[in-house]
């Protein structure tokens, strides 16, 4: 990464690296959920609001209006892909905005069959986010989307599926299992939103800004275009990321008000795992007040666009595999 600047910089070139071979990893593709044992299980999360979130998602489906889907990394790092991968194919998204940690996790199970490594041993070692193929292979993948004028996720989509030439054969041998590679096959739009140092392919000699912003700040239009699309209602929905993809979320909805697309009778939905008292939202003497995914996902957005907003507490490997088995039986 040129700089000409009159400050000191970090000498990228510097930077050792490991075989990601010879890296230990906490997540195994046996470790993926089965949506078929799903099904067959009672539901583990059983609430009325629950129900109604998946009885609006079918109906919204049935009815034709958007149903959008943003998403931290944990629901890939807790084996829960191939639900995503089976609600699109089921018309259940119709677009997913995720930040660049979803995305390295999805990549490395695709390339790797596991992800996930240890950060406290590897940290204090010097050896955290320093595994070779996963710095080199996205950061050449994302320059070379930018000279394209793709967006981050259509450049990761065509990356996998062995449509984007990086200067390098490289070998995705469990694509069938990554959700940037299924999203892509299936022609819906996984938009990657990302903090410029928040990922750990920023860290290594490869890493090019204007390459990683460019691609990213087009799937912001990307997602904010869908948000347009909700004029006569649709569905929101978080799972994780407790800021990044709120604020898109947030600044894409002022976006599509501010060009006279204004979102009307929508739901949202936040799924997360902290006890919380809603009441409590809208003073700042408390700690609710400051979680931005509750303040703006469960009340402020739905309350600027005639909609309402659901807080559905509890860990996702109860909460969004129990609205998976409820949205398919529903189907």
């Amino acid at each position: 990464m040129e700089y000409r600047g009159r400050y000191e910089i970090f000498d990228f070139t510097k930077i050792k690296r490991y075989p990601v071979s010879k890296r230990p990893n906490k997540v195994n593709i046996r470790d993926l959920m089965n949506p078929e044992e799903i099904l067959k299980k009672p539901l583990s999360y059983d609430t009325e609001d629950l129900k109604t979130l998946a009885k609006s998602m079918v109906d919204a489906k049935k009815r034709g209006l958007p149903i959008i889907w943003a998403s931290g990394a944990h629901i890939i790092k807790n084996g829960m892909g191939p639900i995503l991968i089976d609600l699109a194919k089921e018309g259940m998204i119709d677009i997913l905005g995720v930040n660049g940690a979803f995305t390295i996790h999805d990549f490395e199970l695709a390339l790797l069959g596991e992800t996930s490594e240890n950060v406290p041993n590897a940290l204090q070692k010097g050896e955290f986010g320093f595994a070779y193929e996963t710095g080199r292979y996205l950061n050449r993948a994302i320059s070379v989307g930018d000279e394209l004028l793709l967006g981050y996720g259509e450049t990761l989509g065509r990356f996998l599926s062995g449509e984007l030439y990086i200067g390098e054969n490289v070998e995705f041998k469990y694509s069938e299992y990554s959700v940037i590679y299924n999203f892509y096959k299936l022609g819906i739009p996984l938009t990657v939103h990302v903090a410029v140092g928040d990922d750990i392919h920023h860290m290594h000699p490869e890493f090019n800004g204007r390459a990683i912003g460019g691609t990213s700040g087009r799937d912001f239009g990307i997602f904010a275009s869908y948000i347009t699309k909700l004029i006569d209602g649709g569905i929101c929905i978080l799972t994780g990321s407790a800021v990044i993809m709120v604020e898109v979320y947030l600044k894409a909805f002022s976006m599509a008000a501010n060009i006279g697309m204004v979102p009307n009778d929508i739901i949202t939905a936040d799924f997360d795992l902290r006890p919380v008292n809603l009441q409590d939202v809208n003073d700042d003497h408390t700690y609710t007040y400051y979680f931005r995914d509750i303040k703006s996902i469960v009340t402020r957005v739905p309350q600027s666009f005639n909609g309402k907003g659901y807080y559905i507490e509890g860990n996702h490997l109860d909460t969004v595999t129990s609205l998976y088995k409820l949205i398919k039986e529903m189907l």
